[in-house]
């Protein structure tokens, strides 16, 4: 629900060529308890403010040299990715105003206006813009919990996938490689049931940050879920980049964690699995191979790194 308080605080704009006819407006809007108004008597100075400011309604007059009031509204589609002009269309001309209607306009004000009808008319536009905002940042949030984990913040799967994907086509297209690091915490299990779930979930973020502080810019992390990690390495020069990123990775988690005052040592078993422009794979087959490497890892004694086909690999 939009508050009263919300909608006094919202961003306007006002627009109009007539210095008189934008003071007359600030002034109504701002006796109706508006306190976040702006103005400007040149339409070309509408786009850059909207792109700044992202107001929440804008009254533009719809007659004014330079750009009229449809070619201001075809500017800002650029900046509304959404489609939605919060534009409150202000016209003596009855034809013109449903131009503005069909051109995007939520609502009109025609010439010469009541005061009364004026608040209205921006306190109802307003309160669906703020409702509108809601709900999109609530959707916004909705899809960023179904790509992330829910405890490290991390990528999930869904989200690893995708980028995997995308990766592999970059590198086809640009005939580069990339690697695939599939971790498994050594030693987490005891942690957790030793000390708690609680401290498990602790200790799972603050792996997440240390792995986060081993890769590029470019690179993923990612949790798959348990104790299990995945990084992935984009354009990646040659095997001795990978090795010594796993090395770096094995060395930042050698460190003790403290957990719940406490000092906890885990390491971990890393599988690793190339993908080169040459090579017929997909992202599951990559992942799968990754798992492999890392259970042959763990299997050769943990705290290691394994690599699939390492003489054919980044050749």
């Amino acid at each position: 629900m939009t508050s009263s308080i919300d909608i006094q605080q919202a961003k306007i704009l006002v627009v109009d060529d007539s210095v008189d006819n934008a003071h007359l407006l600030v002034e109504a809007l701002k006796i109706s308890g508006f306190c976040n108004v702006s103005w400007t008597n040149d339409s070309r100075d509408v786009y850059a403010m909207h792109a700044k400011n992202h107001f929440d309604l804008i009254l533009l007059d719809m007659h004014m040299p330079y750009l009229n009031g449809l070619q201001i509204m075809e500017q800002l589609r650029g900046i509304e990715q959404d489609r939605y002009l919060p534009v409150l269309a202000i016209t003596g001309d009855s034809e013109f105003k449903i131009a503005a209607l069909q051109a995007g306009a939520r609502d009109f004000l025609m010439k010469p206006f009541d005061i009364i009808e004026l608040d209205a008319r921006v306190r109802n536009m307003l309160e669906v813009r703020l409702l509108y905002n809601a709900v999109q940042e609530q959707s916004r949030i909705q899809r960023e919990l179904a790509m992330h984990d829910s405890l490290t913040g991390l990528p999930n799967r869904r989200l690893l996938m995708d980028r995997l994907h995308t990766m592999m086509q970059h590198a086809q297209r640009s005939r580069q490689h990339l690697a695939v690091l599939y971790l498994d915490l050594d030693g987490f299990k005891p942690v957790n049931d030793q000390m708690g779930h609680q401290a498990g979930d602790e200790l799972l973020k603050m792996v997440a940050q240390r792995l986060l502080h081993t890769v590029r810019r470019d690179d993923t992390v990612s949790r798959l879920g348990g104790d299990e990690f995945v990084l992935l390495l984009a354009d990646v020069a040659d095997i001795a980049t990978v090795e010594r990123l796993a090395e770096k990775v094995l060395r930042y988690l050698s460190s003790p964690f403290i957990v719940q005052d406490r000092p906890v040592k885990i390491t971990a078993s890393i599988g690793i699995a190339t993908y080169s422009h040459d090579i017929d794979s997909d992202c599951e087959s990559l992942l799968a191979d990754a798992d492999m490497a890392m259970y042959q890892a763990k299997n050769r004694g943990k705290s290691r790194y394994f690599m699939l086909n390492k003489s054919a690999v980044l050749a």
